[in-house]
């Protein structure tokens, strides 16, 4: 089968933060979007939510004719995909309702179509099992805010073809995106297994009374999400340890593995708990709204993704 990969149609079924994210960057790269939520206002969210992510894409820079106006929301999921040259669906993180979705998805969708989901953990040949056509079906799972964030992670399931994969990749990255393919079926896939791990030791953190919420995003954005943002995890690593690089670094450090520094079974979530997370973000957000800070974050994102780019530039790396 020949698959759709010079797309002009992008279609979005389920608009919350993260399918309006699709919007927003589909639009800005000149695609007519076509959209479906059956939730109530949720067309009124979701033009909400593409108008105030749209300085940031202005100043990044928009495609040929790339326009709000573009968009265009529908009643039905046949009416949202039967015209699609590439479908993403950013419904709940619900097993049975993404069964039932792409079975319904798939059935009025082109065959020639790639169909993705946004789902950060589900694996695919789970809730693509009554798929038409599941060869041409992938997770397409994004980072927030989706429209400037730039990762993918690409992932196939049981019947899902190498070509499909090729061609989702090959669309991803035609829409500004660096797509990361996974290669083997694994729940959270790599990133959110990552941040999972962070997030429980933070609540641990919380539960036990050592630091607040504040504190500990101090900790990440002053210390080693500023190294993340350009160097990562392991070349980091590699160079704490000096000349000699990760052999040494581990010889040096690895012994601290054995010690008892982490939690990674997350704590209980008790009522008190919750209730510190809430109070410690509530005045983290002060006076400020959170489609305040949605704008000073896209801000912040590519002010460092920029200057990024232009140390690389000066260093040829």
């Amino acid at each position: 089968m020949t698959i759709t990969t010079h797309i002009k149609t992008f279609a979005a079924l389920g608009v919350g933060v993260i399918g309006s994210g699709w919007v927003a960057r589909a639009l800005a790269h000149g695609l007519d979007v076509v959209a479906w939520d059956p939730a109530a206002g949720a067309e009124q969210q979701l033009r909400a939510n593409v108008a105030n992510a749209w300085p940031a894409l202005e100043r990044q820079g928009l495609a040929a004719g790339a326009s709000m106006e573009r968009l265009r929301f529908v009643a039905t999921i046949a009416e949202c995909v039967q015209h699609a040259d590439f479908i993403q669906e950013s419904a709940p993180e619900r097993q049975d309702l993404k069964l039932s979705l792409h079975a319904q998805i798939s059935a009025a969708a082109r065959p020639d179509a790639i169909i993705a989901s946004s789902t950060s953990g589900l694996l695919p040949t789970d809730f693509y099992a009554s798929a038409t056509h599941p060869e041409r079906c992938v997770v397409g799972h994004p980072f927030n805010p989706v429209y400037l964030l730039p990762l993918v992670e690409v992932v196939g399931g049981e019947k899902t073809s190498a070509e499909a994969i090729a061609a989702a990749i090959k669309i991803y990255s035609a829409l500004g995106m660096r797509p990361l393919h996974v290669r083997k079926e694994i729940p959270g896939f790599i990133a959110d297994r990552l941040l999972e791990a962070v997030w429980r030791e933070a609540l641990h953190l919380v539960n036990d009374g050592v630091a607040t919420t504040g504190e500990i995003d101090d900790a990440i954005r002053y210390g080693a999400g500023i190294r993340w943002s350009f160097m990562g995890t392991f070349l980091t690593y590699t160079l704490a340890g000096g000349d000699a690089g990760m052999r040494h670094f581990m010889a040096q450090f690895g012994p601290a593995l054995e010690l008892p520094w982490t939690k990674l079974v997350a704590p209980k979530l008790t009522d008190a708990l919750i209730d510190s997370v809430v109070e410690g973000t509530t005045a983290q957000l002060g006076t400020h709204s959170i489609k305040q800070l949605e704008r000073y974050r896209d801000d912040a994102i590519q002010s460092v993704m920029a200057a990024v780019e232009a140390a690389k530039a000066r260093h040829g790396i």
